[in-house]
């Protein structure tokens, strides 16, 4: 029977949690139970078997962490362990039933993948072809369920499962996604969302949620939502929160709890029922042998269609507004001091306000060295001035927990608008002592700033726009991380500073080719040695030798700052016809030179 036709009779329950039950027999908490692919066959065979015995039908291969940077398993080293722990459920499965075990005649093998983890150092196509290789690996061995679980956002998912499905029609696939006790993943994605996102996606044929919490928080979290119709919803707790002792991760035994509440979690209309982390054959057989599975199996599963959100009355953000007008929006950014000093800033701002700037940005830590934290100065240049902010929020230097943190905080302080990029590296005479976070991209910050629009500020949104480096690769390519960013609900872009009448060209190509908003990037040089830095120095900023050479060494302030203007001035004519707006980086916060710019 296929396990598809399973579901439609049956509830299916799965295995528990296998990297912590194989710690807990070898007595080792470091131990990697993927290893034991190889090196401990016999006991993941018997893991998997006491499972089964326990009433599991439906068994995971041991593979949830097999990738490359968990493993330091590349190429066929990879593909042999991710074979092999296949052929291990296989032998599992064949001696259950040799051995008689009352449930071994509808035993179910899930390709067990987890997430490949992420940071600066692997580009999104690499990523990408891992999770393909291992399909491939699974595919080739007879893999025809595929589990994807512990994820939290479905950013590779989409690509992913087309794949699968692309090679293998037939295939069954399931997606879980990890939640917190507010009901979110590390991505802040919502349940809601990810239900109502399974829902669209054809590939995909059961999906939910497993690991983070425990069974209790599982129940209160499914309870509030309602569940696609056409999909099956899974449900895999942790045995609940584990404590701290002697260096130990140690879960509790409470098995007739985890037993009540997946009782509860049944109820609800949900298909598949298991355990991660922290539970055991123990629990599987408790709840196996004692739950009343009921008859009417899809309980009291709630429509999507009936609780549909209502519409809400977005209020008018009075930045974004001035898009809609024929004015060139002027965005000007300020660099926060160094150390406790503010008065120059708050000067600086309060001479831009005289000036008709519509909007300050702040840098966030320029260049991967620390200043005043951009939101908490762009909260105190607001107070102090009135004008509108932007800070620049970078990937480098938090990780989501305490970007969530400073998201809310800059909301509740009034912020309404942020500008999102990746960040400059490190520098790199520090990164022995500092190390850059990069727990996410730009485009993947963006779309979890859209998850907060939809579920923490949906009456007055959180607007947001993204760095545009027009310079870097072929056109097409900055076409497409364009469209990203706008999928991901960036809604302006501001650029790199232009000076060439090639960069000129091919920012105007650009924006006939991508429906936005685009600040162009203006930047004023102030002297013959500022040019000469910018150019040979500064990476990503191309200064034509025409600009270096309308200095000279021995030019006054006055007349270098005039310099400075005018070219300013002729670049924004050039640029004007296809420009929404100019986005300038004065250097050393050298304001006075917005007197002197001509702006069209």
């Amino acid at each position: 029977m296929e396990l598809r036709d399973y579901l439609k009779e049956h509830k299916l329950i799965t295995d528990g949690a296998m990297g912590t039950y194989y710690s807990r027999l070898l007595n080792n908490d470091n131990a990697v139970s993927e290893y034991g692919n190889i090196k401990k066959e016999d006991i993941i065979v018997d893991i998997h078997k006491a499972y089964i015995k326990a009433g599991a039908v439906l068994i995971r291969t041991n593979t949830f962490a097999a990738n490359k940077q968990t493993l330091s398993k590349f190429g066929e080293e990879q593909k042999e362990l991710i074979k092999n722990a296949y052929g291990l459920a296989q032998r599992a499965v064949k001696e259950a039933k040799a051995e008689g075990f009352t449930n071994a005649q509808d035993i179910y093998i899930a390709c067990d993948i987890g997430p490949i983890p992420e940071n600066g150092t692997r580009t999104e196509e690499d990523i990408l072809a891992e999770y393909l290789e291992m399909c491939d690996a699974f595919l080739e061995a007879g893999g025809e369920v595929f589990l994807f679980e512990t994820f939290s956002d479905f950013y590779y998912l989409k690509n992913v499962t087309a794949y699968i499905k692309k090679k293998k029609p037939e295939a069954f696939i399931i997606t879980n996604f990890c939640l917190n006790k507010n009901g979110f993943t590390t991505k802040g994605i919502s349940a809601r969302t990810i239900l109502e996102t399974i829902e669209k996606m054809e590939e995909i044929e059961a999906g939910g949620f497993n690991c983070g919490i425990g069974s209790g928080h599982m129940n209160q979290i499914l309870k509030r939502l309602p569940f696609p119709e056409k999909k099956f919803i899974a449900a895999m707790p942790n045995a609940g929160y584990p404590e701290q002792f002697k260096n130990r991760l140690v879960f509790m035994d409470n098995e007739g709890y985890f037993r009540e509440n997946l009782q509860r979690i049944c109820d609800l209309g949900v298909d598949i029922i298991g355990g991660c982390c922290g539970t055991t054959p123990d629990y599987i057989q408790n709840m196996s042998e004692r739950l009343l599975l009921r008859e009417d199996y899809r309980g009291v599963r709630k429509d999507l269609a009936e609780l549909k959100e209502s519409k809400v009355e977005v209020r008018t953000n009075d930045f974004y507004e001035l898009f809609k007008t024929n004015k060139k929006v002027v965005a000007v950014e300020l660099d926060p001091p160094f150390d406790a000093k503010d008065e120059k800033v708050i000067a600086c701002a309060l001479k831009l306000k005289e000036t008709g700037t519509d909007i300050i940005t702040i840098a966030d830590s320029p260049m991967g060295r620390s200043r005043v934290d951009s939101i908490l100065m762009a909260l105190k240049l607001h107070n102090e001035t009135g004008l509108p902010v932007m800070p620049h929020v970078c990937c480098r230097d938090k990780n989501m927990i305490s970007m969530r943190s400073t998201l809310l905080g800059a909301y509740l302080g009034g912020i309404r608008n942020i500008l999102i990029v990746t960040g400059d590296p490190i520098p790199s005479e520090h990164r022995q002592s500092t190390t850059g976070v990069f727990d996410y991209n730009s485009i993947q910050l963006m779309n979890y700033v859209k998850e907060m629009n939809r579920e923490h500020f949906p009456e007055e949104l959180l607007y947001y726009g993204g760095a545009l480096n027009y310079g870097r690769g072929p056109i097409e390519k900055v076409v497409e991380r364009m469209e990203k960013k706008i999928e991901a609900g960036a809604g302006y872009f501001l650029t790199q500073p232009v000076y060439s009448e090639e960069d000129m060209r091919r920012l105007e190509e650009i924006k006939k080719r991508v429906n936005t908003r685009i600040l162009c990037g203006i930047m004023p040089l102030v002297s013959y040695t500022n040019a000469n830095f910018i150019k040979n120095e500064i990476s990503g900023i191309n200064v034509p030798d025409w600009v270096v050479e309308r200095y000279r060494p021995d030019m006054e302030k006055e007349e270098a700052e005039w310099v400075a203007a005018d070219i300013a001035s002729e670049i924004i004519r050039d640029i004007s016809p296809f420009a929404d707006g100019y986005y300038f980086m004065l250097p050393f916060n050298r304001v006075s030179l917005m007197e002197k710019i001509k702006i069209v």
